[in-house]
């Protein structure tokens, strides 16, 4: 109560007292709010090469399954922010920017529009207008560093620019991020590698690409042990994630309780991927959502973002968001 002060229940608002200019879903009435969706026909537009896996057809799959289980009407559409240059520098150089600009055509353009979505998702989630939100946004940014060039398919790294947007823009300062992707997302890694205001939790194949996200590695300087890297055997599926994550990431957010939580929700661990080797299906993928979201509304009233990363089965990436999107949705 001594950060979160209630208005008028008796009117049943749905808001919380501004803290910092932030304002807090009510839980009493947060099953009254939507889960918020980005979509933009955009993200069809940006291409690395005739028949890359990280291809449209990602994107227009998951629309697809959406519209066709008619998820559309039951959310909220995110709005983007329309001031993405001002926020790409805090977590890439000057120089990164000038050569994704000068060095890949059209491409800064298409991808910085996904940060903006993100951000624009940051916004509604963070002001009360939606309960969490879910970006079925492409490409990733899960690996992307300040080198200039593509990494991993990445240009920008969207879910860390979004967690130093969400601690500047409204004074957050504890911030979970949960990567599930099949490949470490080693870009995030190096932004908050020293940061003890972020957890960084990581369940991967450290023997894939990029071939980092050692277990050992746990942060350094203030950072360390806000870095979790588990490695996840080729073959694992829905019951030995599940149980990492009850076993490793609940006690260890519960004893960090932050008050926002983004995830990096890479599919490509699904059953199935052409880039990946273990066995989560979409059972599991709605399972281990549930989890971050209890975990969501026992520290931060609901307040989450999650973003799509890796996923290159183009029916298996869209039938797994869906999953995802839909336990998103649920009312608990």
């Amino acid at each position: 109560m001594k950060r979160r002060e209630f208005l008028d229940l008796s009117a049943k608002t749905t808001l919380l007292a501004c803290v910092n200019g932030t304002f807090c879903l009510n839980a009493a009435y947060a099953t009254t709010k939507k889960t918020g969706l980005l979509l933009d026909d955009d993200f069809i537009l940006h291409h690395i090469s005739p028949d890359h896996p990280e291809s449209p057809q990602r994107y227009l799959a998951i629309r697809q399954k959406i519209v066709d289980l008619g998820l559309i009407e039951q959310t909220v559409a995110i709005q983007p922010r329309q001031d993405i240059e001002y926020w790409l520098p805090l977590v890439h150089s000057e120089s990164h920017i000038k050569a994704i600009k000068s060095g890949y055509g059209d491409t800064h353009h298409y991808v910085s529009k996904v940060t903006a979505g993100v951000l624009g998702a940051i916004d509604q989630v963070c002001t009360g207008q939606i309960r969490n939100a879910f970006c079925a946004s492409r490409p990733p940014g899960h690996h992307a560093l300040n080198t200039g060039r593509e990494e991993g398919f990445c240009f920008y790294n969207h879910i860390a620019i979004a967690a130093r947007y969400a601690q500047q823009q409204y004074g957050i300062k504890k911030i979970l991020i949960v990567d599930w992707d099949y490949h470490h997302g080693n870009g995030t890694e190096a932004v908050f590698y020293d940061d003890p205001d972020i957890l960084f939790f990581s369940t991967h194949d450290y023997f894939a690409y990029p071939l980092t996200g050692d277990p050992a590695r746990r942060g350094e300087g203030a950072g360390e042990g806000y870095t979790i890297n588990v490695h996840m055997d080729c073959g694992d599926g829905d019951m030995e994630f599940i149980q990492v994550f009850n076993s490793i990431l609940v006690p260890a957010v519960d004893k960090f309780e932050p008050e926002l939580i983004l995830i990096s929700a890479g599919f490509d661990s699904r059953e199935d991927d052409l880039l990946g080797c273990h066995k989560v299906t979409d059972q599991g993928y709605a399972k281990l959502t549930r989890i971050v979201k209890r975990l969501a509304d026992k520290h931060c009233q609901g307040k989450l973002v999650s973003i799509l990363e890796g996923g290159y089965n183009i029916a298996g990436n869209a039938s797994a968001s869906v999953a995802h999107l839909s336990a998103l949705m649920e009312d608990e």
